[in-house]
């Protein structure tokens, strides 16, 4: 069995057992309280005890976790109010990631990966276009068509507006408008950074879930910072990476430790806007990817950013201090203090808004399953460097890691716009022919025209009666026909 993993102290020691920490988790509190440092103690243990761990940076601030920790005066007061006296410093093992490879290695999905429900999220369309977007993807799927970044998919949806008739008795309708939101919306993602985020080499999951010569776990750091800047996009991506691991993970049952812990900063962006097919998908892979034997925890503000369905199966609580001062305040310090089982000698509602930096209310589940009454500690301090890394530790993180080179370089293989191109080109090429021997025909038809133009004269003049002119109408009309 793994050792229990130290949170904090108050007048007993609180653990979080290994074995129940793919029931998940919030970690919650006001700007400026310490969750930030409370996640970095975290997922600097899950790595010691030989767990992966994958994070969001979105503050730019949690690298130092790659670097021992330093003679900082705050962090010595702790460790001897606590009376840690096996405290040593030390970094742990970490990958870089960033979506527009600066800070990290390139993180890439395919279109057809994302999918058309979470795409649809991303873009912010209504039902109508989610529908049409749908339609797309089927297609795609049915011609055998691959989607693997942006210029495949605005493709595939031009291909389905101009072939709309046709489609329209296996699909259903297609709107011309519909298609030409999509399209808008695809140009305001490519402003936002989004076109990099499609293609290929795509992530490897595997390459997540690394482990190093000690066995540590890899701590695994998404930058999140500048990706910030397009909420949408952030939260977007990190669903997409939670529904990816519950389709690609086996079944694993119960085991001593998580395969994988995922820390999700800003927890909210995953939830807000989210339509109900989302919400309903969500509060499933939630609930059945511990089976996968990966952990997800959630870093917010306040509980109320979690809905309801999701919150209730979060069995390890690490809450620090709360404001109460608007009547939204208050109601989110009643929503945290009855999310705990109680313990007769605090008032949990109250400590909430008095706890000071770096202190924790701190329930966990026990083996049996059952939450722990509630405990006011002091969080233990991480034993790596607080704060971020110089750019060139950065640089040299990125150089020596072993998936350097992998999605440095970007791959485009033959996919659903090479073969759309190729069609719509063989067809002009077609069409192009075809203009040329209609203009060959008539060049050699005005040829013969003169021999006989006085004949047809002459006989147009000649031909008097009704069922004449007719005929000639007729044989005119006919040869126009082609001709058009």
């Amino acid at each position: 069995m793994s050792e229990p993993i130290l949170i904090g102290k108050g007048e007993v020691p609180v653990y979080l057992l290994p074995q129940m920490a793919n029931r998940h988790g919030l970690i919650a509190g006001a700007t400026g309280t310490g969750k930030t440092v409370t996640l970095q103690r975290l997922a600097q243990s899950f790595s010691r005890i030989g767990v992966p761990v994958f994070m969001a940076d979105v503050k730019g601030d949690l690298s130092g976790i790659s670097q021992p920790g330093g003679e900082h005066p705050k962090v010595r007061q702790r460790i001897a109010a606590m009376g840690l006296t096996d405290f040593a410093f030390e970094g742990a093992p970490v990958t870089l990631w960033d979506v527009f490879g600066e800070q990290g290695h390139p993180v890439r999905s395919t279109v057809s990966a994302m999918g058309p429900l979470l795409l649809s999220r991303l873009l912010g369309i209504n039902e109508t276009q989610e529908g049409v977007l749908t339609v797309a993807f089927r297609v795609a799927d049915d011609q055998g068509w691959l989607l693997l970044d942006m210029k495949d998919l605005r493709a595939m949806l031009q291909y389905v507006a101009d072939s709309r008739a046709e489609l329209q008795t296996r699909y259903g309708n297609v709107s011309a408008a519909s298609v030409g939101a999509i399209q808008r919306r695809l140009l305001s993602l490519e402003e936002q950074g989004g076109l990099q985020l499609f293609g290929e080499p795509a992530l490897d999951l595997n390459d997540l879930l690394q482990t190093d010569e000690r066995g540590h776990g890899v701590v695994n750091i998404l930058a999140a910072d500048q990706l910030m800047q397009a909420p949408q996009l952030y939260g977007t991506l990190l669903l997409w990476l939670l529904s990816e691991l519950y389709e690609q993970l086996p079944e694993v049952g119960d085991r001593d430790k998580p395969k994988l812990v995922l820390f999700f900063d800003e927890a909210h962006l995953l939830f807000d806007d989210a339509p109900e097919a989302l919400m309903d998908k969500i509060e499933q892979v939630v609930r059945l990817i511990r089976s996968k034997s990966v952990g997800v925890y959630f870093v917010t503000q306040t509980p109320l950013d979690i809905p309801e369905q999701v919150l209730g199966q979060l069995g390890n609580r690490i809450q620090h201090a709360l404001r109460a001062y608007t009547p939204k305040d208050q109601k989110a310090v009643r929503t945290a203090a009855q999310t705990f089982r109680p313990n007769p000698a605090l008032d949990t509602a109250q400590v909430i808004t008095e706890l000071g930096v770096g202190e924790a209310l701190v329930s966990t589940l026990q083996s049996k399953g059952q939450p722990s009454i509630v405990q006011r500690v002091l969080v233990a301090p991480p034993q790596s460097q607080i704060g971020p890394i110089t750019p060139a530790q950065r640089a040299a993180l990125i150089r020596q890691s072993v998936v350097y080179g992998t999605y440095e370089r970007e791959v485009d293989r033959e996919s659903a716009y090479e073969i759309l191109k190729a069609r719509a080109e063989q067809q002009s090429a077609a069409e192009l022919e075809a203009r040329e021997q209609r203009a060959e025909t008539r060049t050699a038809g005005r040829g013969r025209q003169g021999v006989f133009e006085a004949l047809a004269k002459s006989a147009a003049r000649s031909i008097g009666s009704q069922i004449g002119r007719q005929i000639v109408r007729g044989i005119l009309g006919s040869l126009l026909g082609r001709r058009r």
